[in-house]
């Protein structure tokens, strides 16, 4: 709601206004005739552009007025974005639309805010707006509060529309807001929050949709090759960002050369460095020019945090790892940048470039930034991943041998999720990308302990959400950089935790292979205990080959030897798995007893995740030997304490044992309830074509799903 607009001060916009004068009236010694002044109908809109897309934006912008019309509220909206992104065309395509309701005329002025000379001065402003409704210059008040008065007052009883282009402030923009119940609409490449005082209604512009880019290229061409190239037109527009501003630069120069094809100007703009500078057009429209201008318009710490914010490699960064990036506290210089609409706020407190504007960033950063504080900041955004992944490692999967850890100088900061495993398994699954990211550009960034470090930290999501493509490519990039460093400890670690991903993506061979190289590389080192580890491994590797018999000595031999060389849990682990093989064989009794060791010494070793997989196959023997009661005990039991992890597909295996369990016990309904889940979670875990998710499928569409087969 606007502030009370009467003499003395405006307590909500902090201006001054003098006393409201009505058309007709003596202000000083000026005399208005107000048969006179309405026949001034001053039409000063812009021609309109081409829009696309904007019908749901046009659609809120009408609705604000034709609510504040009801409530006999004049109407005021803002419409802000990136720049480029067509705040203009849209508020020129809504005012224009309103002039037949609207017959008093429609003002327009460009506020500057990006202008060299710096954002126009409002008093200037108002008077050429009263010269347009009639005021001769030799009487236009002096006082700036005079002159917003008089223009109150000559535009209350009319209809008029009002375009404030590329405003800087609310302060700037308050002294121009008409009388009555007009529209004003105001465009801004920042967020301008001081105007919802005054009823202000926000519409914030984002980049086009793929096809109504398509379809801007295709206006912007109007020849036949969009139609001609429907797929390179796409990723022509997918370069551009769905910009409007890049689209229509593209295709103007394509429109320029009209036997070139789209796919020549896809080449040129899909080099990262040289985007920016193909999308201008010489003395005119350039998508580097537009950014510039609000990046000027930074404060210098903002534009500090800006720069650097281009070197982060991945697509999407929370608050903490802005702060890292700056070495301090980044809160109010992010608000700056989220207010310029450089930023997106994609929520729970975190961001995004828009892709343009991340290369943008990127060569401000080169460009202005010295190469020491790039390399500082990067390894502070590394160091960032690192630093909270190991945190989340020793939540989720406090049993794992985490190795140390080589963090760079200075502060390292810390996203902060508690201490709940869920949450620091959901944080690790969140931010995959930006960790998967980070890894890649560690080793040519120059810190390779960060790349095998990074991968090694990630192995608790790993094994327990399954991202098999993720794992591989993590280990392989994990052990170039052991390798490069000459750390065998390392490459071990890489080649034993990668080997573990290649059983799960059911490449036994490959597996294999890996932990040969990791038992011969152990051999060399007189490491006894990481040889005895491998025992095991090889074992699960010829297991899943389908040679049981060598499996079940490879594991025989590590439940042995493993806890003489100071690792009863992974004896137990080795136990287990013997366990799994007498299971396979039919040995139920055997099973059975190897189980309950392994549970016992996973227990004990304080593993409750491998103590729950140990609970699932003691289940899995009950049900073989028909202890439906002792089956239902374990099988529950596990459950809980694998939801509580968030271990997808372990859950799932428990899940089909029950399910196996209900159909022992006549409860088809049930057992389809469970079936489902357990598909469900195969199915999140990133096994939807496993052997697992093919077991489940059957018992699905099986008719009453009797078939309990497999326990």
């Amino acid at each position: 709601m606007r502030g009370q607009e009467h003499g003395g001060h405006n307590e909500l916009s902090g201006t001054v206004h003098g006393p409201v004068v009505q058309a007709g009236a003596v202000h000083g010694d000026i005399h208005i005739r107000a048969t006179a002044v309405e026949r001034q109908a001053p039409w000063q809109l812009p021609p309109s552009a081409r829009i696309t897309d904007r019908t749901a934006e046009l659609g809120a912008l009408e609705s604000h007025r034709a609510r504040a019309g009801r409530d006999g509220h004049p109407t005021l909206a803002a419409v802000s974005g990136l720049g480029g992104v067509g705040k203009t065309a849209v508020a020129l395509a809504w005012l224009h639309a309103l002039r037949p309701d609207f017959p008093g005329g429609q003002l327009y002025a460009d506020l500057g805010a990006q202008s060299p000379g710096g954002p126009a001065d409002p008093g200037e402003v108002v008077g050429r707006f009263l010269r347009a409704l009639g005021i001769p210059t030799r009487r236009l008040p002096t006082a700036l509060a005079e002159r917003v008065a008089l223009y109150r007052s000559l535009t209350m009883g009319r209809r008029i529309v009002v375009l404030l282009d590329d405003a800087a402030s609310a302060a700037q923009v308050r002294p121009l807001l008409p009388g009555g119940q007009n529209v004003t609409a105001v465009t801004s490449r920042w967020r301008i929050p001081g105007l919802t005082v005054d009823g202000c209604y926000a519409v914030y512009l984002e980049p086009l949709a793929p096809a109504a880019a398509v379809e801007l290229l295709a206006a912007t061409l109007a020849d036949g090759r969009v139609a001609a190239q429907p797929q390179e037109a796409l990723e022509l527009v997918e370069l551009c960002a769905g910009l409007p501003l890049a689209v229509r630069v593209a295709g103007a120069r394509l429109a320029a050369r009209p036997r070139r094809r789209i796919t020549t100007m896809v080449r040129a703009l899909t080099e990262e460095h040289d985007r920016l500078e193909a999308l201008a057009i010489e003395g005119d429209h350039s998508v580097m020019a537009a950014l510039d201008l609000s990046y000027q318009s930074l404060s210098p710490r903002a534009a500090r945090l800006y720069r650097l914010l281009g070197l982060h490699p991945g697509p999407e960064f929370a608050a903490a790892a802005a702060t890292a990036a700056l070495g301090e506290d980044a809160e109010e210089p992010l608000d700056a940048l989220h207010d310029a609409n450089l930023l997106v706020d994609t929520g729970d407190e975190r961001y995004r470039f828009h892709d343009l504007v991340r290369l943008h960033a990127a060569a401000k950063s080169e460009q202005d930034e010295p190469a020491r504080e790039r390399a500082a900041a990067l390894r502070r955004i590394a160091d960032h991943y690192l630093v909270t992944a190991t945190h989340a490692e020793r939540i989720v999967d406090p049993q794992h041998r985490t190795m140390d850890r080589d963090y760079g100088e200075g502060p390292v900061h810390a996203a902060d999720f508690g201490d709940d495993p869920g949450s620091a398994l959901d944080w690790l699954e969140h931010e995959l990308p930006n960790l998967m990211a980070v890894l890649r550009r560690a080793r040519p960034a120059g810190f390779p302990t960060v790349g095998w470090q990074l991968a090694d930290a990630l192995w608790p999501l790993f094994l327990r959400r399954k991202y098999y493509q993720e794992w591989r490519a993590a280990h392989e990039e994990g052990l170039a950089a052991a390798t490069e460093l000459g750390d065998a400890a390392a490459e071990c670690r890489m080649l034993t935790s990668g080997g573990i991903g290649e059983l799960g993506m059911g490449c036994p061979g490959r597996a294999l292979e890996m932990f040969e190289r990791a038992a011969r590389t152990f051999l060399a080192t007189a490491d006894t205990l990481g040889h005895a580890r491998t025992l095991n491994y090889r074992g699960l590797a010829h297991q899943q080959l389908g040679d049981l018999d060598r499996a079940a000595r490879l594991f025989t031999r590590a439940a042995d030897e493993l806890p003489r060389v100071g690792d009863p849990r992974a004896g137990g682990l080795a136990g287990l798995n013997l366990a799994d093989v007498a299971l396979t064989r039919g040995h139920a009794e055997a099973s059975g007893d190897a189980a309950r060791a392994a549970y016992t010494a996973l227990r004990e070793a304080g593993d409750s995740y491998n103590a729950a997989r140990a609970e699932i196959l003691l289940g899995r023997v009950c049900l073989a030997r028909n202890l439906l009661a002792e089956a239902d005990a374990h099988l529950s039991g596990a459950l809980v304490v694998l939801r509580g992890m968030g271990a997808d597909f372990e859950t799932a295996r428990a899940l089909e044992s029950l399910a196996g369990l209900c159909d022992r016990r006549g409860q088809p309904e049930s057992a389809r309830s469970r079936y489902r889940e357990a598909l469900d979670l195969y199915v999140a875990a990133g096994s939807p074509d496993s052997a697992e998710a093919e077991r489940v499928r059957s018992h699905l569409e099986s008719p009453g799903g009797q078939n309990a087969s497999q326990v």
